[in-house]
């Protein structure tokens, strides 16, 4: 079978072929934020226009571009689907056993405001899970976590997305970083320590930012000590370990350090206000805020399937408090042991199932511009399927079964009801899966980057959102760094720039897409069970995301023109060494 080379300006007209690139995913954002398609009916018609884009506008043959739509809906359920299901199994068992009510009490017992909680919860304990796992557990297990403490789904789902940003470039042990060393030939070391000298600023911004989103700017001053106390000890971590230790452990140990100094702190300081409200204050009651002095009901859009955990009425004895946190002390060792390079190398030679998929695997060439020189796209699934995080999640959740006391019978029933409760989800995950890998194999999602290329001058700052863009489209940074890479260093080359800044940039601006892009919008409504009001959650966040985006893309021209931040990028050779 002959090879088929991607094509990236179809019309001849750069203005035309990018608006034709763009039709799929303004489509899949469009339907999501109207609030009147569903999800999982958007992400199938959306599918539908990308497979009509790539073969009518962009001239890929049809069969080539099935292939890899359904390439992209079975990696949208392995390992992104399969992570979802097992935290949500997980948090109904501890449901209902009524731990969860117990876990609650104990977070209120190191701090009663729910601002704090939140910095405890979404910022620093998602940034542990997202170095440990990434790839949509943070999401999962603190959306799950806050709805159970009361938030509102709205508070719950958004909140969760805006603190999963700044650690996200060095999730799941550093994978986007490798992902863009792959491509670029940098060596990882150096690129994670130029992100180290990037995302610490926002890491220090987020924690400020998340609370003023949540309590305004008056509730988010009040508690500035422990803000900072979190946030600085995150960004000092962040930078030290990426400078002076290694890429692959930056999130979990910025993430420990954080919670540590946050709970030492709380021990000689307290806010002199509690507040225990968990709604958002604001003026809309339809988002969850709270409106003229009466709060909305927390939980609201909850269906009864998807069970909610209330406090324990009485105070919870010592013993009980230490159970409830078992099984997420399970789940914390087991993803980050699943999270490393030691255990994938012992089973992935045992339990791996390689499928070169027929008719696709290099079948497809990139060319120039996007590439120095045409190189084939493989296409091949590696079915890692015991070193899936998913998969160390429901062995967390059947050990915890265990310990809480279930029978197999109602662990295997407990399973069902779950699947039939996210049967929507998946489906939507799967199928803005196969979107994403379809655009890319058909050469759209290049022509888009390319469009960012053309800039000029102003190319650090659009460049930055080129990776912001990738996000959005695929949902990872690796990905995103893995599509757009490549590109990144030979732009940035041909202007005179430094190409370990611009590669690093595309993993920096990425990150601030992370909350916006469809997958983990249901990913933070399945975990809430905010089921059909994602566009609500798009909405809640999308300016958000684009704001710090745009900041970081700031503060790279600033990296790239101004001293002193000059002086912050590095210029070592640019191939890998052998060892470190």
């Amino acid at each position: 079978m002959q090879t088929w080379n991607q094509v990236y300006d179809p019309f001849g007209n750069a203005w035309l072929s990018t608006l034709a690139a763009s039709l799929p995913v303004i489509a899949l954002l469009g339907m999501i934020a109207s609030g009147r398609v569903k999800a999982h009916i958007a992400a199938v018609l959306s599918l539908v226009l990308a497979l009509a884009v790539a073969i009518v506008l962009f001239g890929m043959p049809t069969d080539l571009a099935w292939r890899a739509a359904v390439l992209g809906m079975v990696t949208g359920f392995f390992p992104i689907g399969w992570i979802i299901l097992n935290v949500i199994f997980l948090y109904r068992l501890t449901v209902e056993k009524g731990w969860f009510g117990v876990l609650q009490q104990s977070v209120a017992g190191i701090t009663a405001d729910r601002r704090i909680q939140l910095l405890l919860v979404a910022f620093a304990f998602g940034a542990f899970f997202e170095g440990a796992g990434g790839f949509g557990t943070p999401v999962a297990v603190t959306g799950a976590i806050l709805i159970g403490l009361g938030f509102s789904p709205l508070a719950a789902s958004g909140l969760s997305l805006i603190a999963n940003t700044a650690p996200v470039a060095y999730g799941a042990l550093g994978a986007p970083i490798q992902g863009l060393a792959s491509v670029t030939n940098y060596d990882p070391y150096v690129l994670g320590a130029m992100i180290g000298r990037q995302l610490p600023f926002f890491s220090l911004i987020v924690p400020f930012w998340l609370i003023w989103v949540f309590a305004g700017f008056r509730g988010m001053i009040k508690i500035w000590p422990p803000i900072l106390v979190c946030g600085a000890s995150f960004a000092a971590a962040q930078f030290l370990i990426s400078n002076y230790v290694n890429p692959w452990i930056v999130d979990i140990g910025a993430s420990l350090v954080s919670m540590a100094a946050l709970v030492l702190f709380l021990k000689v300081w307290q806010p002199a206000e509690i507040w225990t409200s968990p709604a958002l204050r604001g003026n809309d009651p339809s988002l969850g805020y709270v409106n003229g002095g009466r709060p909305v009901a927390v939980g609201a859009g909850v269906p009864e399937e998807f069970p909610r955990s209330a406090p324990i009425q009485r105070t919870a004895t010592s013993s009980e408090i230490a159970w409830s946190w078992v099984p997420w002390i399970i789940l914390s060792i087991v993803v980050a042991i699943w999270g490393t390079g030691w255990f994938k190398g012992i089973v992935n030679p045992i339990f791996t199932w390689k499928y070169e998929v027929p008719g696709l695997h290099n079948m497809i060439m990139k060319v120039p511009p996007v590439e120095a020189k045409p190189k084939a796209e493989a296409a091949i699934f590696n079915f890692t399927y015991m070193s899936y995080t998913g998969t160390g999640v429901l062995i967390a959740a059947i050990l915890s079964g265990f310990i809480m006391r279930f029978s197999p019978k109602r662990l295997v029933t407990a399973y069902v009801e779950t699947i039939w409760v996210l049967r929507y989800s998946l489906i939507t995950i799967a199928a803005m899966l196969a979107l994403g890998v379809l655009t890319r194999y058909a050469g759209v999602d290049a022509t888009l980057g390319l469009a960012f290329a053309g800039t000029g001058i102003l190319y650090p700052f659009f460049g930055t959102l080129l990776g912001w863009l990738g996000v959005a489209l695929t949902g990872s940074d690796t990905a995103s760094n893995v599509l757009f890479g490549g590109l990144q260093r030979i732009t940035s080359e041909q202007l005179g720039l430094s190409g370990i800044l611009m590669a690093s940039a595309n993993s920096s601006g990425g990150v601030m897409g992370k909350m916006i892009d469809a997958q983990s919008i249901v990913v933070a409504s399945t975990a809430t069970g905010y089921f059909g009001q994602e566009g609500k959650i798009l909405r809640f966040v999308f300016w958000h995301s684009i704001a710090l985006a745009c900041l970081v893309g700031l503060l790279v021209m600033l990296q790239a023109y101004v001293p002193p931040f000059t002086e912050m990028v590095i210029h070592p050779p640019a191939v890998a060494p052998a060892a470190h």
